[in-house]
């Protein structure tokens, strides 16, 4: 089983990687604790998916603390890996987005995979419930591990999440929202659409937390050159909920949503830090991680 983690936005967000703030005793990032997580469920190889310009610094960071504990690989998410008729415009400079860092990375996949966020916290029952559904996958069967909406909340301002409908177990549709408080009731205003709505606390909701198999490739292929083919290539970007839906919708996959027990930390707002740390601390004390986790 192998881990893609998307890390290509990490240097732009926390301004370098340098300067990303630990928030382990021992200086661990997130992204140190979902590769921990992962390597205990047992996953066995990763795959980190990194702008080239940060290629050295991550490698000096992350990957030198991992390295000896499970095999990686690094794989560039570059602007040109597009089709041969597109014309990249002037002032586009950001990346294509999530689904095109998936594609980036099909040479380096040779097995059922998982997809995470480099800077999001997954928590241990989330990479047990991926790899029970790898070891079992079917031909075409994907998933979601989702969250119950209440696990993935910040006190601080509104999140964006993706908000999943079901019909036992199975996805019927993915809304991309922004989920905020609002007098202790949690209200959903998809990003498409001007109206909001209250959810129940244990509504499920995406976190980019993705299992696919090797078929995966083919549609993104296939998708990625309707998406140059249409967008707005100046600010759009190639968004893989929305290659997850549209394989769902038109039958090319079968798409499960696997709820997990897991609570979603990570750092939204500057305010979220001390809240994510004592987090992790309570965890250690708990005995979840070791202190020095790669000790």
């Amino acid at each position: 089983m192998q881990l893609l983690i998307m890390a290509a936005g990490m240097g732009s967000r926390f301004g370098g990687l340098k300067q990303i703030e630990p928030f382990g005793p021992n200086g661990e990032f997130i992204i140190d604790y979902s590769i921990y997580d992962a390597i205990q469920a047992g996953f066995s190889k990763v795959v980190f998916i990194i702008k080239e310009e940060n290629y050295q610094l991550f490698k000096e960071t992350i990957g030198s603390r991992v390295e000896p504990h499970i095999p990686v690989e690094y794989v560039f998410q570059k602007m040109t890996n597009i089709p041969d008729f597109v014309k990249i415009p002037e002032g586009r400079t950001k990346p294509w987005g999530t689904a095109h860092a998936i594609y980036c990375a099909k040479d380096a996949l040779t097995e059922p995979f998982l997809v995470i966020n480099a800077d999001d916290f997954y928590g241990r029952d989330a990479f047990i419930t991926a790899k029970k559904f790898l070891d079992t996958q079917k031909n075409k069967e994907y998933a979601i591990i989702a969250y119950e909406v209440a696990n993935t909340m910040t006190q601080n301002g509104s999140v964006k999440r993706g908000v999943l409908t079901t019909n036992n177990d199975q996805l019927t549709s993915i809304t991309e929202s922004a989920i905020s408080y609002d007098n202790e009731k949690i209200i959903a205003k998809p990003l498409n659409k001007e109206e909001t709505y209250k959810i129940p606390a244990n509504t499920l909701v995406s976190m980019n937390m993705l299992a696919f198999d090797l078929s995966i490739f083919d549609y993104l292929a296939l998708k990625m050159r309707e998406y140059f083919q249409n967008a707005d290539l100046i600010n759009s970007e190639f968004l893989i909920p929305d290659v997850l839906d549209a394989a769902n919708q038109t039958g090319f996959a079968h798409v499960l949503v696997l709820k997990t027990n897991s609570t979603w930390y990570g750092v939204t707002y500057q305010e979220d830090k001390d809240y994510v740390k004592t987090a992790i601390q309570k965890l250690i004390a708990e005995g979840v991680y070791p202190n020095n986790l790669w000790q």
